[in-house]
């Protein structure tokens, strides 16, 4: 998995590429720590270049919704294949994260 990072003033945009899977979710919740500590309130995930997600990477993503709002911050998700976007209606996932079609539509209102 490659993580491309890329600020749109208060913005933070994390574009993944690949597979976040048991392999991949540590390098993710590295970069979610460096969020953390760098007091970032707005970020947005663009999954539009992952093919597959797994139980673990939901829970990176959980975790870091959860780190997120406890310290003011929002979590956006955006461009989903339709097979990583099944993934989170089946766990119903879909209700706690707001997921928009694509970039734009994510960050406007932001």
């Amino acid at each position: 998995m490659k993580i491309r990072e890329e600020k749109q003033g208060e913005v933070l945009i994390y574009a993944l590429e690949g597979e976040v899977n048991i392999n991949t979710s540590p390098e993710l919740r590295k970069a979610f720590d460096k969020i953390i500590r760098e007091g970032q309130k707005k970020v947005i995930v663009d999954f539009s270049e992952i093919s597959y997600i797994d139980s673990s990477g939901l829970a990176t993503l959980i975790e870091m919704y959860q780190r997120l709002k406890k310290n003011g911050g929002r979590l956006r998700l955006c461009a989903m294949g339709e097979k990583v976007r099944s993934v989170f209606e089946i766990t119903k996932l879909v209700k706690l994260f707001e997921i928009f079609p694509n970039l734009t539509e994510a960050l406007e209102g932001f």
